[in-house]
């Protein structure tokens, strides 16, 4: 009877160890160098195409009610945070994302902020707080593009950087560092 208590210990300690690692590593930042994502990623946009294709096919409404169409950012470097108002690393980003944006907007650079969140919830968020980057509202739906991008766990913020010819080009999990906006900067 000791023994089998002895072994059920040890199972449950391997156990519970391999979950801590699990979710540890879950919530480190991971940013991946791609050239496009996996090709069964992109159904979950609808179409047939990359999913990276499909992004520029895609359009938002602002949180002021205005149609923002992904296809007019095309021919520019594209940063896309995915974002939400109730997310902190999210909105400790925006900041450094948004003074990024004022350097660097002439230099054929762009960033927009799509958030993953209810209209109310960002409009009064703007208001306190206003970006210089237009914003899209992707709402839930947001999550499931960002998972056709990349970001498998659909963890919030998420960042795609496209290349000014519609090309994904970096993906970053987590909260992006100036080191990344660095990196990034460099590719206009």
């Amino acid at each position: 009877m000791n023994r089998r208590n002895m072994l059920y210990g040890t199972a449950a300690a391997v156990a519970g160890l391999a979950g801590a690692t699990v979710a540890w590593w879950k919530f480190q930042p991971h940013q991946v160098e791609v050239a496009a994502p996996a090709a069964s990623a992109a159904g979950a946009i609808g179409t047939g195409g990359s999913a990276s294709d499909a992004f520029w096919s895609l359009s938002f409404d602002t949180p002021d009610g205005k149609n923002l169409s992904m296809s007019s950012f095309r021919g520019k470097l594209l940063l896309v945070n995915f974002w939400a108002t109730w997310c902190p690393p999210c909105v400790e980003e925006l900041p450094l994302l948004d003074y990024f944006y004022q350097e660097n907007r002439d230099k054929n650079l762009q960033v927009l902020g799509l958030a993953v969140d209810q209209p109310t919830a960002v409009r009064n968020w703007l208001q306190a707080k206003p970006l210089h980057f237009p914003v899209g509202m992707a709402g839930l739906s947001g999550t499931e593009l960002s998972k056709s991008l990349g970001n498998i766990a659909g963890s919030l913020p998420f960042t795609a950087v496209f290349s000014a010819s519609g090309e994904l080009l970096h993906r970053k999990v987590g909260k992006v560092l100036p080191e990344d906006l660095a990196l990034w900067a460099k590719l206009v």
